[in-house]
């Protein structure tokens, strides 16, 4: 079966989307989206370096390989950063902006509800 990669989405030869790719910070953070049994979802990678994003659902993001260390901002130490490695995860409500620290290159897994 033939795949084509058109405008960063992921399609079948008979034109059903698979997976939307995304590019972040100048090609340093790359996730791929797709549907969960239940929730929407993205998974990716960011290479090591300082990030900020920002978020527009309530977003639950778990470290499938390396490390996040994190400000949250409704934490009860927002300016403080925190430290999640392999397993580990956290929430960020929506509408708000949040900074990474990422010290090896790391994978994770990302899912979006409305709350």
């Amino acid at each position: 079966q033939e795949v084509y990669l058109i405008n960063q989405v992921l399609y079948l030869k008979q034109g059903k989307l698979m997976l939307k790719v995304n590019h972040y910070f100048e090609g340093n953070v790359a996730s791929i989206g797709f549907q969960t049994a239940t929730l929407p979802a993205t998974v990716g990678v960011m290479k090591i370096g300082e990030y900020e994003f920002g978020t527009s659902q309530f977003e639950t993001m778990t470290v499938i390989s390396g490390e996040i260390q994190a400000k949250l901002p409704d934490s009860d130490t927002p300016d403080a950063w925190q430290s999640f490695k392999q397993g580990d995860s956290f929430t960020i409500n929506a509408n708000r902006k949040f900074s990474v620290k990422i010290p090896v290159e790391t994978a994770y897994l990302c899912t979006y509800e409305d709350k």
